[in-house]
């Protein structure tokens, strides 16, 4: 089944790290708090820190995430890998938890917790009772201020990273693929690196590494804190003073713009793995949704792609799925679409496809590519857009049901520099696009010259390597 096109989903993007927009974060003054008609608050802490808080309180839980506006695309050459490798490592203790003692008190809690990394963020959370939320607070606060381990702590957990690595990269070829095309779609943008860095990289990756980047970023002016659930926002805004608003900020370091250049050609890559199946993967360079108002034309095409993306694949038996994977003449066992255009670098829009029995690689390229021209040719239906925008609204209801949901999305929009209510303002602007003007940027964006092909070639799975074991209470996060 076909997931459901969503704003979470675009907006968050937890788990693709996909590629996206700079953007400047709006910051209120703690005199004057934001809030939305939902009730989420936004607050500044004495030290520069932003505090989110969202009441739910149709049960007693409650979700607290710290989100730091670091990721992958802040590291250099030479140590990638090493935002994620810190992620791990915020796990190995302070100056006065042991290594593995987080996770215990968080369990003994009732609670449950875990973390991510992408190319633009890092994310820590806990979800609870809600009456426990000052032990969390006070757990994460000293993580986050006081984090520390021996070499011997970071050498075990690096071999965790490496074999992370293997199963989620090296042993799914699609994931080779992929890491593959993004090294060769972007040159100068950081987003040519993955996410959980090059096995070189992570050979040779040390303790300071991760030690420098730790004092490089985790500052308070660099992060939020988000709460949601049963919670009183202004009993969140004094333990947040209490457990955060003490921690000392400190000047980050200048980001320097790496401004991709204009591609001036088609790029193509054929990537041999182990695998049943063929795979194609088309990258088109695109505008980014920057800001939700005042639009410029880019922001308005940057919509108009998010829509045509939906018409594409955003339900099942949409155009993907009726022209490629049904019928007598069907050429693909699967079909999707994807458009990148919000975050912290540039953007793109996918098209995929595994081919059918008998069918080529080439084939499902040339039906994906088919089915923009016919966009571009004879437009979209009004009909269509309609559904596509009441998928949306009622998406849109569902995860408001899940207060994890609802972390998400708050900590999704603050990296992006986007208001609270972003997903009420984007739902507003979509609901706004016309066929016009998805049949324009059909026309508009996928030339050859913006685009970079990316093919897997099956080969025979005996290729498949042998995994070491791993290190004894060793987790892949």
């Amino acid at each position: 089944m076909k997931r459901a096109f969503t704003l979470l989903g675009l907006l968050a993007c937890l788990s693709c790290g996909a590629a996206f927009a700079a953007t400047t974060p709006v910051v209120p003054t703690p005199a004057t708090p934001s809030i939305t008609a939902s009730g989420a608050e936004l607050f500044t802490l004495k030290n520069g820190m932003q505090l989110i808080v969202q009441p739910d309180r149709r049960a007693p839980t409650a979700v607290h995430m710290v989100w730091v506006r670091v990721g992958s695309m802040d590291e250099v050459d030479g140590v990638t890998g090493v935002a994620h490798v810190l992620e791990h490592m915020m796990f190995k203790g302070t100056k006065t938890l042991p290594p593995g003692e987080f996770s215990r008190r968080v369990a003994a809690l009732g609670g449950r917790e875990n973390a991510f990394t992408s190319r633009d963020y890092t994310g820590y959370y806990q979800q609870i009772p809600s009456s426990r939320l000052e032990d969390v607070m006070k757990l994460e606060s000293d993580r986050f201020a006081h984090n520390q381990w021996a070499d011997e702590e970071f050498r075990k957990e690096l071999e965790v990273v490496k074999e992370e690595r293997r199963l989620r990269t090296e042993d799914q070829p699609r994931a080779v693929l992929s890491e593959q095309l993004f090294a060769t779609t972007f040159i100068a943008s950081p987003y040519r690196r993955p996410i959980i860095g090059w096995m070189s990289d992570l050979d040779a990756l040390t303790p300071n590494d991760a030690r420098a980047f730790y004092r490089q970023w985790y500052t308070p002016t660099n992060a939020v804190v988000v709460v949601a659930g049963d919670v009183e926002p202004a009993k969140v805004r004094a333990l947040a003073e209490k457990y955060y608003g003490s921690i000392p900020a400190h000047a980050l370091p200048e980001r320097k713009p790496r401004i991709e250049p204009e591609q001036k050609g088609m790029r193509r890559i054929a990537v041999k793995a182990p695998a049943e199946q063929a795979y194609v993967a088309l990258a088109f360079r695109t505008p980014s949704l920057e800001r939700l108002d005042k639009l410029t034309d880019a922001d308005n095409d940057a919509l108009a792609l998010m829509v045509l993306s939906a018409v594409f694949s955003g339900y099942d038996g949409a155009r993907l799925d009726r022209a490629l994977t049904q019928g007598e003449n069907r050429v693909a066992d699967s079909a999707n679409s994807g458009a990148m255009v919000t975050g912290r670098g540039p953007s793109l829009f996918m098209l995929s496809g595994v081919p059918a029995a008998g069918k080529s690689a080439q084939q499902v390229e040339d039906a994906l590519r088919a089915e923009v021209t016919r966009v571009a040719r004879d437009g979209v239906s009004e009909a269509e857009l309609a559904r596509v925008k009441t998928q949306w609204i009622a998406s849109t209801v569902y995860e408001r049901d899940s207060v994890m949901s609802q972390a998400q999305e708050l900590g999704g929009n603050w990296i992006q520099g986007f208001p609270l209510d972003a997903n009420e303002r984007l739902l507003a602007l979509l609901r706004t696009v016309t066929p016009a003007q998805v049949q324009a940027v059909a026309a508009k964006y996928f030339g050859d010259d913006q685009l970079t092909v990316g093919t897997l070639l099956p080969q025979p799975l005996e290729g498949l390597r042998a995994r070491p074991a791993l290190p004894a209470g060793a987790v892949i996060r």
